[in-house]
């Protein structure tokens, strides 16, 4: 007994197919906004900021020595308006 198939043929799709060997690449039609501008950036020299650092802790510290000092001043009744300065040219 021989027995044959047959094969069902593929239905029709309302879209065409597509060539890919045909054309180039097609241009996108998305808008897109255009890259940011890149901010340049100031390079700081390493010498610079920590002599800027050093300046700064040692006012800081001077600063706070002197409230320190005019603090325990005060508790000690001590005012420096006690005391009159003369100078002589």
């Amino acid at each position: 007994m021989l027995v044959t198939v047959a094969m069902a043929s593929p239905l029709q799709t309302g879209k065409q197919s597509v060539n890919l060997k045909a054309g180039g690449a097609r241009v996108s039609r998305i808008r897109r906004d255009p890259p940011p501008v890149v901010k340049k950036v100031a390079v700081v020299d390493p010498e610079e900021r920590d002599a800027r650092i050093v300046v700064i802790g040692v006012i800081t510290f001077a600063l706070a020595i002197a409230v320190i000092v005019i603090g325990f001043s005060s508790v000690g009744g001590w005012s420096p308006s006690e005391h009159t300065v003369h100078l002589e040219l």
